[in-house]
């Protein structure tokens, strides 16, 4: 049983924070403002998908390149980087269903098998998927290559349930939540693993989230409120901005008790 110095350690050389309540709250909000940011960019201010695909995918390999360059876990940089890779993976799985005509089912058997295959080489390579043990280069490449799956795999699950299937935004989002509740249950009585509990549940915010975010931004019409993709993404954007500062707080804290050597 590791002691609480050991616990503390082992968050700062960590490479991506800890699992917890503020982490999920945080995925959900900037995985809704994946789906809005996408839309306002593309549609709102008429850059198309093609375009915005480009500019968000600059922008996800810059804070990407300083998210390596930083020595351990910095709140700012990280979440940045979920937000840029959360539009970037939406991005994709729109591209190839909107631009190419890919079929929903095909783009969702895709990201799945790219997926699983990230999982596969990941393991072989450091013989655990664990999110608690990013201490290198190499682990962090292969969690982001996992996440921006996730995201992709999650936007074209999603759409072919509430889109394609017609189950509707409100209805798709209580599928989705209603099954990350049974995968923290089955997790909470022991019958699925902790690390196969968090991938699920991490696919499964990205569309629930998404459902989220065209529920509020999609018009009435369309079996949305209607509240527009700019406002959405402004209130998101700000209660992340937020939670990121408060946790900065915690870690710097954190780090001022337990120097490293």
């Amino acid at each position: 049983m590791t002691t609480p110095l050991e616990e503390a350690l082992e968050r700062l050389v960590n490479r991506v924070p800890e699992v917890t309540l503020v982490f999920w709250i945080l995925k959900i909000l900037a995985t809704t403002v994946g789906e809005t940011a996408g839309d306002v960019l593309s549609i709102t201010f008429k850059l198309g998908t093609v375009v915005t695909s480009y500019v968000m995918g600059a922008l996800l390999l810059i804070t990407l390149g300083i998210q390596f360059r930083a020595r351990r876990y910095v709140p700012w940089i990280y979440w940045l980087v979920v937000v840029f890779i959360s539009v970037v993976g939406t991005l994709i799985s729109d591209n190839l269903v909107d631009n190419l005509g890919v079929p929903l089912t095909t783009t969702t058997a895709i990201f799945m098998v790219a997926l699983i295959l990230v999982f596969v080489f990941w393991y072989m390579s450091e013989k655990t998927l664990s999110v608690h043990t990013i201490f290198t280069h190499r682990r962090e490449a292969f969690y982001w290559a996992a996440i921006l799956f996730t995201f992709s795999l999650g936007t074209s699950g999603g759409d072919l349930l509430s889109e394609r299937m017609a189950v509707g935004y409100a209805l798709s989002a209580v599928i989705f939540a209603a099954g990350i509740a049974i995968i923290y249950g089955l997790y909470r009585m022991r019958v699925i693993g902790e690390v196969l509990a968090f991938w699920l549940a991490y696919i499964l915010t990205r569309p629930l989230g998404a459902s989220m975010g065209d529920l509020l931004t999609q018009a009435r019409a369309d079996g949305g409120l209607g509240l527009g993709t700019i406002p959405v993404s402004a209130v998101f954007l700000l209660i992340i901005v937020i939670l990121v500062v408060h946790l900065t707080r915690e870690e710097k804290k954190l780090a001022q008790a337990n120097p490293l050597p």
